[in-house]
């Protein structure tokens, strides 16, 4: 490496200087702006009001990108923004939050994305678990999957919504890209595949082609497969880049699923919606009479009121053979006149009907 001269290196130690000075003055206000939060908190607290606040959570990230005008690369400053504001958040109340675990797994990845780091995140060991906790109340969130772009949708989270007493008040698309792991890193060490079900037929067709005489084996969650791979060379996981860095695993090939964009829709459970934000969506779990033309009868009037229909999926209703419920989508908030309106419309030919809650529409990323 060349040397600096004297003017340089003089130079040099001027620029670092002020960027420790600059350093000091970002605490500060930090710590003026975690002092602000926690004011907030005592006064959210008076009235009950949850901490969590995902329409104005929004906003201030959309102004601090408008300020921003480009100069500062946007994706960082969000994560920038989106841990300052998780930690300020809990300093007003702790939360905790319960996932579908072991930690590592792609919802405990969901979970880290919309709340933050600064929670206590719970890892449960299975969907209903997470349900059953959010209803009694010992955690305040929950976060499952509900579908997937390629696997479809998670019937036990279906279940979920219908049989607990919970308000879906989120939701997150992560895109799912699976890394084949191993403690050698090496291809031709490899006697054995681990993963989830999901991420195995996920990567069927790259298994296939690359390690076609190599068994693979279901376990619960790709996390334990690494957990697996961690002890046993002879072992591969098919998991996240963070089971990979938490495992201290190497990567024998990166995004090995067979489908580009393969992406997993996360929903948020708790108790309270977040008020309207403009952008929202509405769920519902709803049964029909057994008589023709009942589901045409129940999207015309919802048509009518201009209200787009986002998603609909049937699921057999238990011990009653050839009923079915049905997870409605629809654009816009139960507080929105019309979509207040064509609930109501729609009630009258419906034998069950549950609004399982409003919340503000997910991202889908790229």
């Amino acid at each position: 490496m060349q040397k600096l001269d004297e003017k340089q290196a003089e130079r040099l130690k001027e620029l670092r200087s002020r960027i420790d000075h600059i350093d000091r003055d970002l605490v500060a206000l930090l710590q003026e702006r975690l002092s602000v939060a926690e004011k907030i908190g005592k006064t959210k607290a008076k009235s009950l009001a949850q901490p969590l606040d995902t329409v104005r959570e929004k906003e201030v990230i959309d102004h601090i990108l408008e300020y921003n005008r480009g100069i500062f690369p946007p994706e960082g400053l969000q994560v920038i923004f989106s841990e300052i504001i998780s930690a300020c958040r809990n300093a007003q109340r702790p939360a905790r939050v319960g996932y579908l675990g072991p930690e590592t797994t792609f919802t405990h990845m969901a979970a880290a994305e919309f709340f933050g780091h600064a929670p206590d995140f719970i890892p449960e060991g299975n969907i209903t678990e997470v349900f059953e906790e959010v209803e009694r109340k010992r955690i305040d969130f929950g976060v499952v999957p509900v579908e997937n772009s390629v696997e479809g949708t998670v019937a036990l989270t279906l279940d979920g919504l219908c049989d607990y007493k919970i308000k879906v008040c989120g939701e997150l698309y992560m895109p799912i890209s699976h890394d084949l792991i191993s403690k050698s890193g090496r291809l031709d060490r490899i006697r054995r595949i681990l993963s989830h079900p999901h991420a195995l037929a996920q990567c069927r067709l790259w298994l296939q082609r690359n390690l076609p005489a190599v068994p693979t084996e279901e376990v619960v969650s790709t996390a334990q497969a690494a957990r697996w791979a961690a002890v046993d060379e002879s072992v591969a996981a098919i998991a996240s880049p963070l089971a990979a860095r938490t495992y201290k695993l190497y990567t024998v090939a990166r995004r090995i699923e067979d489908f580009a964009g393969n992406t997993t829709r996360f929903l948020i459970l708790g108790h309270e919606c977040p008020r309207p934000s403009g952008r929202d969506k509405t769920s519902l779990l709803l049964s029909l009479e057994d008589r023709p033309g009942s589901l045409f009868r129940l999207l015309e009037p919802l048509a009518g009121k201009g209200i787009n229909l986002t998603k609909i999926q049937s699921r057999p209703v238990k011990d009653e053979p050839w009923r079915y419920l049905f997870y409605v989508d629809i654009a816009g908030h139960i507080e929105d006149e019309h979509v207040k309106e064509g609930v109501e419309s729609i009630r009258g030919g419906c034998t069950f009907l549950k609004w399982l809650g409003s919340y503000p529409m997910g991202e889908m990323k790229h």
